[in-house]
């Protein structure tokens, strides 16, 4: 072989050497480059479904649920479901002159309901027996009291459908609640303050514009000694008599 043929020969072959080594280094280029953007897009969907995640999880948290509260909108449906599963119609209010104990009418449900009601949420225990009209009525379930106003802000502000009852009159120691007696045509009752009649031959011109809910079974002569204390010039007794409640049965 001449030299010539001999140079040729070796240059060919590191020409082709060449050439295989940049060939294989493309594809490794290639793979490299093809495998850095698959990991990029997982780190992206891994970070982007974490960020998915805590947001849904913050937005749960920040949902914070309204306590419930009483309204003239949800009062009927409330008030009979409580009645059904609270029965009891026999309340005693203690006051520092002794116990008065009511029975509550089953014949005014939502009456009945609405005062076992406050007397489970403990509403009567911040009032007292505000109003003495002497010879006439004693008025409870009223305070000046900061925690008065609280409770009644708790429970809600709503009134009570009347509810009258063939035969029921205001004679001496029937129990019903108060009432508002402007803008009010449907003789709806305020749910949180009730009287006790007190008069001995009743109070029958209030008749039709009150529910009777009940009557004092016993303890009328710890109601007659309230209708007897001293009162300011707005009938309010000079000195408090609280009233702390509770169910009998």
């Amino acid at each position: 072989m001449s030299f010539i043929r001999l140079v040729l020969c070796f240059a060919f072959t590191i020409a082709l050497f060449s050439n295989c080594e940049n060939t294989q280094s493309k594809k490794n280029k290639q793979n490299i480059k093809t495998v850095s953007t698959a990991d990029t897009l997982n780190v992206k969907n891994k970070a982007s479904e974490t960020i998915s995640k805590k947001k849904a999880e913050v937005k749960k948290d920040s949902i914070i649920e309204e306590p419930f509260k009483l309204t003239n909108k949800n009062l009927i449906e409330f008030m009979t479901n409580y009645g059904k599963e609270n029965p009891e119609t026999l309340v005693k209010l203690k006051t520092i002159y002794g116990n008065i104990h009511i029975q509550l009418y089953k014949e005014t449900p939502l009456h009945r309901a609405n005062f076992i009601y406050l007397v489970k949420q403990k509403y009567f225990d911040e009032t007292f027996f505000y109003r003495v009209a002497k010879g006439f009525v004693i008025q409870g379930g009223n305070s000046d009291r900061q925690e008065m106003a609280a409770k009644r802000f708790e429970i809600g502000d709503y009134t009570v459908p009347q509810e009258q009852v063939k035969g029921l009159k205001h004679t001496r120691g029937s129990v019903a609640l108060s009432k508002q007696w402007e803008h009010n045509p449907s003789n709806r009752s305020t749910p949180f303050e009730f009287f006790i009649v007190i008069a001995k031959k009743g109070a029958s011109h209030l008749d039709g514009e009150h529910t009777i809910f009940g009557k004092v079974v016993k303890g009328m002569k710890v109601a007659d000694k309230i209708s007897n204390v001293p009162v300011d010039s707005s009938e309010w007794p000079k000195e408090n008599i609280f009233i702390t409640a509770e169910v009998i049965r």
